[in-house]
């Protein structure tokens, strides 16, 4: 009966590199072995999958329902095998989505407790804007990811942390002077330097400059937080940093002034996210455990 588990990864392969040679390689088949037998699946199911062309093979609007269910089902039997050998995520593979506003001050402590516990754990992570986080979940190309609640709704949510916000300014700004909490309305207005739109952080940073009487820059927004912070040394405003990178950077020696930023709303809460089975995936307490660990070792310094 087609199509077959091989098939459906076949079909995700192929989706995901764009190309038949680069999914036949991924899978040490043969390439015109890979196009046989999607031509076959594609005919037992009457649908084109896939647009072939010089430029690869584009999903068709038909073929993502049928991308998305097979990573699902591919998930569902990996998630299988796992419980009945008992390590549940630990005993395969995870893909895990996470903000890049977190990924890399986050995940070195946490992959290398996990690695020790856990060693023929494969970690597979993928740094993503809040959509397309969102978008990974929904259609099985990412099993968890790390992001902020309330962009997912309709997901399985375990809080994980708190994270406040921070300013950070050029060393010669007269605010820099203080080492004090920083009232939201000193930045009265002042320009605001934040991620691009896709990011929670940038309608975040959005409300507070509202609410300040400040402007959010239309001249730069950062594809990373070391970039927002960089454009805030050089005087062209105020970078409004979560406070795990505040508390990385300020290890370092940062070439900024950093100030807790002194508003209710200053915060975002973060978690740990799955899709809305009846059941959580065997071995996400563990996780959320080492993730909540990690970052109260950040957050205590």
């Amino acid at each position: 009966m087609r199509p077959t588990l091989r098939h459906l990864e076949y079909i995700v392969a192929i989706a995901d590199t764009g190309q038949v040679g680069l999914a036949a390689a991924q899978l040490n088949v043969s390439q015109p072995s890979l196009s046989s037998q999607l031509s076959e699946v594609e005919t037992e199911l009457g649908v084109t999958l896939f647009q072939r062309g010089r430029t690869g093979a584009k999903v068709t609007p038909a073929g993502e329902e049928v991308v998305r269910r097979a990573r699902r089902i591919l998930y569902e039997h990996q998630d299988l095998r796992a419980a009945v050998k008992g390590g549940g995520i630990f005993q395969g593979r995870l893909r895990l989505g996470v903000l890049p506003s977190i990924g890399p001050y986050l995940l070195p402590g946490v992959v290398k407790r996990l690695h020790k516990d856990h060693p023929s754990f494969r970690l597979i992570v993928r740094e993503e804007s809040t959509r397309d986080l969102s978008e990974g979940l929904r259609t099985g190309r990412l099993d968890m990811i790390i992001s902020t609640p309330e962009d997912h709704p309709g997901a399985r949510s375990t809080y994980l942390f708190t994270e406040t916000l921070w300013v950070a300014m050029a060393r010669d700004h007269l605010q820099a002077r203080q080492t004090a909490p920083l009232p939201l309305e000193a930045l009265a207005d002042q320009t605001f330097l934040t991620l691009s739109p896709g990011h929670r952080l940038s309608h975040i940073v959005a409300g507070l400059s509202a609410r300040a009487g400040g402007r959010v820059s239309d001249e730069y927004e950062g594809t990373s937080l070391d970039a927002i912070r960089l454009m805030a040394a050089t005087g062209a405003g105020f970078a409004i940093l979560p406070s795990i990178y505040a508390a990385v950077e300020a290890r370092r020696g940062t070439d900024v002034c950093l100030r807790a930023l002194k508003d209710p709303t200053a915060k975002r809460d973060i978690a740990l996210i799955q899709p809305a089975l009846p059941d959580p995936r065997m071995g996400s307490d563990i996780l959320a455990d080492v993730l909540k660990s990690e970052a109260q070792v950040i957050l205590k310094h």
